[in-house]
């Protein structure tokens, strides 16, 4: 049984690694904003899941969370550093700075800082797994994609930098970057609640699903400490990459 501390578990991604991992047989840290959805997840999960409400953009927070957990959790086994968002669509010119600011504080900022905090203990033990959830926009770009495209390029280059320096270590890295995924809350957040434009992103499409990164995930934690998978790119049958954009007089 590992210890695994899943960020932004109250809906999507996050809840479905919650119940995958306790599914497989581990127990699961559930961190996230919402109060009142860590605990319906724990209502539901039982014993092996613990809500520990957490914001990943506070600093101070992070910084003092483990301290914060009964001392029995605060061995983490595994970190999934999940907790990100999307914001807008409009082009570079138009979009809103505030939006630009908080996908930087949430999926870069709330990510590394999280990192400093749970990996000393993973070199001390020379054990442990670190999944970052990154996105096929930080290597294809997209018109709209801007800033979010941007921190997901970090999230790779980050986890890549990170096996570099932990060569050697039974530390593993991985970046799981998905492509279009329906079934959570990405898009209403993207479009700050219109539900008429989230819905149009997936119409017509058989897109992947939370359920299907969990399966990912899951894969992943199971294999031998001597085995590190770098990046993981994953797309639905539906989407793939495009050719280059060529504007003609």
């Amino acid at each position: 049984m590992k210890t695994i501390l899943v960020t932004g578990a109250t809906a999507g991604f996050g809840a479905a690694f919650a119940r995958r991992f306790v599914r497989d047989g581990h127990r699961v840290i559930a961190t996230g904003r919402r109060v009142e959805r860590l605990e319906a997840l724990a209502k539901e999960l039982g014993e092996n899941l613990l809500p520990a409400p957490l914001d990943v953009t506070d600093a101070n927070s992070v910084a003092g969370f483990l301290d914060t957990l009964p001392e029995a959790w605060r061995r983490i086994d595994v970190l999934v550093n999940n907790a990100g968002l999307a914001l807008g669509l409009s082009p570079a010119w138009e979009a809103d700075l505030a939006d630009w600011d908080r996908m930087i504080a949430t999926n870069i900022s709330g990510l590394v800082h999280m990192t400093r905090a749970i990996l000393p203990g993973m070199v001390e033990r020379d054990d442990g797994v670190i999944l970052n959830l990154g996105s096929v926009a930080g290597e294809y770009p997209y018109p709209g994609g801007h800033v979010y495209g941007g921190t997901k390029a970090f999230v790779r280059q980050f986890s890549l930098n990170l096996r570099a320096d932990l060569v050697g270590k039974n530390i593993r890295v991985t970046d799981i970057e998905p492509g279009m995924v329906g079934g959570s809350e990405f898009s209403q957040v993207r479009f700050h609640g219109d539900e008429a434009k989230a819905a149009a992103v997936y119409a017509g499409i058989t897109p992947l699903n939370p359920d299907d990164i969990a399966e990912a995930a899951s894969w992943i934690v199971s294999l031998p400490k001597h085995m590190n998978i770098n990046r993981i790119e994953m797309m639905p049958t539906c989407q793939a990459s495009g050719p280059f954009a060529v504007k003609r007089d």
